[in-house]
């Protein structure tokens, strides 16, 4: 995230605005329950509070997937429902 930073830095000295951040392989956003994950979600949280408080305007957080995000049938994937009414 400090490297990320460091580039909007960069970026913005050269007059270019970043549209968004995004978060991903997020644990506390893939809705899991399990104790052993508690710290590294509190982690994250901290993480995402220093973002959308003073990195980012707009902040996009996608879930931990098992499997990498490759392809545009992946990418639209995580912005269509998976249950389509019929």
């Amino acid at each position: 995230m400090s490297e990320a930073a460091t580039l909007q830095d960069d970026l913005r000295r050269a007059s270019l605005e970043p549209f968004a951040w995004v978060i991903n392989k997020s644990m506390s956003a893939s809705g899991t329950t399990d104790r052993l994950l508690t710290t590294r979600i509190q982690g994250e949280r901290a993480q995402f509070e220093r973002v959308t408080g003073a990195l980012a305007k707009r902040v996009y957080l996608l879930p931990f997937r098992p499997t990498p995000t490759v392809g545009v049938n992946a990418l639209r994937a995580l912005v269509e429902p998976e249950d389509k009414p019929n």
